[in-house]
């Protein structure tokens, strides 16, 4: 038993080293992305949307190790395996990572003046975002960053799912469509308009998949009227 207990705390060490290490590098290129173009260090919405993201991390990041260890290998998946999704991935990845550099010429040639009050706002909708991830996740722990099925897998209807199909879509929508004005700009809510488009499709595609894979997902999406956004669509 003791042997068990060192190989489970060496494999959480692994799985923190290695979340670090992708994580880091991809939080420092987005972090290059708004500084650089920026011209400027004194850019403090920045500082603040990562203070952000840094506290849900922090918060997040133990419990998960404590309770669902598997959910977080789950995370550190990127690629998808369906063709049509990787294309769709691919460029819905451009349209998002053009979205920092623009809000950060925004910031260097004053193209919005948008109030103090409305930025601090949309940096609590932000965090409000990460919150019902934060719970999906906690209700399922399938909630992978590509469309599969796994084995074993079981169907959630209750909690968030019980409102819509795709919390975890909803939460993700409120929280990037806030990020171009939580960074100070208008002119980044042009690129970030792809997102809807991108998720409305991506959870078509999924619901395809998971009514053909998943025992009783039919049967769900009858009980579930809202696909993404309730009493709406």
């Amino acid at each position: 038993m003791e042997s068990q207990g060192q190989a489970t705390q060496k494999e959480k060490k692994s799985l923190v080293i290695n979340m670090i290490i992708k994580f880091g590098f991809i939080y420092l290129f987005i972090w290059l992305l708004l500084i650089l173009p920026a011209g400027t260090w004194r850019y403090w919405e920045v500082y603040v949307y990562f203070g952000i993201l840094f506290l849900m991390i922090a918060s997040f990041l133990p419990y998960f190790l404590k309770h669902d260890p598997a959910f977080l290998k789950r995370r550190l998946q990127f690629v998808e395996k369906d063709k049509q999704q990787k294309v769709m991935q691919f460029y819905a990845l451009i349209f998002y990572l053009g979205v920092f550099p623009l809000c950060a010429l925004d910031k260097r040639f004053g193209w919005s003046s948008i109030p103090l009050v409305l930025i601090v706002f949309m940096d609590l909708i932000v965090m409000t975002g990460y919150l019902i991830i934060f719970t999906v996740f906690k209700q399922n722990s399938y909630a992978s960053r590509i469309i599969q099925v796994e084995k074993g897998q079981t169907l959630i209807t209750t909690g968030l799912y019980g409102i819509v199909r795709h919390p975890m879509y909803f939460g993700a929508l409120i929280l990037y469509m806030a990020t171009p004005i939580a960074l100070g700009s208008y002119w980044g809510l042009l690129l970030m308009l792809f997102l809807p488009v991108y998720i409305v499709l991506r959870l078509l595609n999924e619901e395809s998949l998971l009514i053909k894979d998943l025992p009783g997902y039919r049967e769900y999406c009858q009980q579930a009227r809202y696909h993404l956004i309730p009493y709406i669509w």
